[in-house]
């Protein structure tokens, strides 16, 4: 009688991974609202401008050249710098907030949670609108500093860089103090006590402990503050006039009123390869953080 060894007996054949039907919609509508629009941006950047605005179907790179000039690059540094200055005060802000909420109890958790998505209720519009009512020249922060006597003159908070950065925040404190809250939210605070058992100060157990397992958290807020604050223009043209220009001003000015498409074209691709930069600098690092602690 013949046995039929492992290696005679036939493998069958691996069943083909189908493409999940639930993912239809979602790939539809990234496809459709997200990578169509940047390839048509991509391709008017690529085209030359006509009289009155018409657009020459001609290949035409000047426009890549001109983004690179010193004053339009000028712009887009200084955009950068209103990013990254943003996204760290929003994460020195967001944190100790986040680390009360996630520490909390759930009924003051509850209620902090409410008051951090509270603002979303309202129009952004109508957000920088009150903002500026409360810090403007006759703004109500100034009236009760004067009635105080504390200043005798008001305090020029607004139509400059500093009413910028304070509606930077204002706003996007919220994309900041959510992912972070998710992520503290879910560690096991027993791992700050053992660390004290074993001889670590607070400061070292927050660097050592505390922040390096909220590095998710952090990355995505990071990221949910960053690109959509570079590319900014309502706030800079409400708060910070006529003298605060940012690429996101000079984008909509271009569209809009010198209807030169394919230049702002060239200007909103510069700010997407800038975005996909930033994003996979982040990526690779967090990669390499998760690949040092297996």
């Amino acid at each position: 009688m013949n046995h039929a060894t492992p290696a005679s007996v036939p493998l069958s054949p691996s069943p083909k991974k189908k493409f999940p039907l639930m993912l239809v919609p979602s790939a539809l509508w990234f496809a459709i609202f997200l990578i169509i629009p940047i390839l048509i941006v991509m391709s008017l950047s690529l085209l030359h401008k006509g009289s009155y605005g018409r657009i020459e179907f001609t290949l035409d790179f000047s426009n890549y050249a001109r983004a690179l000039e010193p004053v339009y690059l000028k712009i887009i540094l200084r955009s950068l710098w209103l990013a990254t200055y943003t996204t760290g005060l929003c994460l020195l802000l967001a944190y100790p907030l986040a680390y009360l909420m996630a520490r909390s109890r759930p009924r003051t958790r509850k209620i902090l949670l409410a008051l951090v998505v509270v603002p979303f209720w309202t129009n952004f519009v109508i957000r920088i609108h009150a903002l500026k009512l409360i810090i403007g020249e006759t703004g109500l922060l100034n009236q009760i500093l004067t009635e105080l006597s504390i200043i005798t003159r008001p305090l020029q908070m607004t139509d400059n860089a500093f009413g910028v950065g304070m509606g930077m925040v204002y706003n996007y404190l919220p994309f900041m103090v959510l992912p972070l809250f998710v992520a503290l939210e879910k560690l096991d605070f027993t791992l700050l006590d053992a660390a004290y058992d074993l001889g670590a100060s607070r400061l070292q157990s927050f660097f050592r402990v505390l922040f390096p397992l909220s590095m998710p958290g952090i990355v995505t807020g990071s990221l949910f503050v960053f690109i959509p604050a570079f590319g900014e223009f309502v706030i800079p043209d409400m708060l910070g006039g006529s003298q605060s220009m940012y690429v996101g001003n000079i984008i909509t000015e271009t569209f809009l009123k010198s209807r030169d498409w394919p230049f702002g074209s060239a200007l909103s691709t510069f700010l997407v390869l800038l975005a996909m930069v930033a994003f996979m600098i982040v990526l690779s690092r967090e990669n390499k953080t998760q690949g040092a602690k297996f």
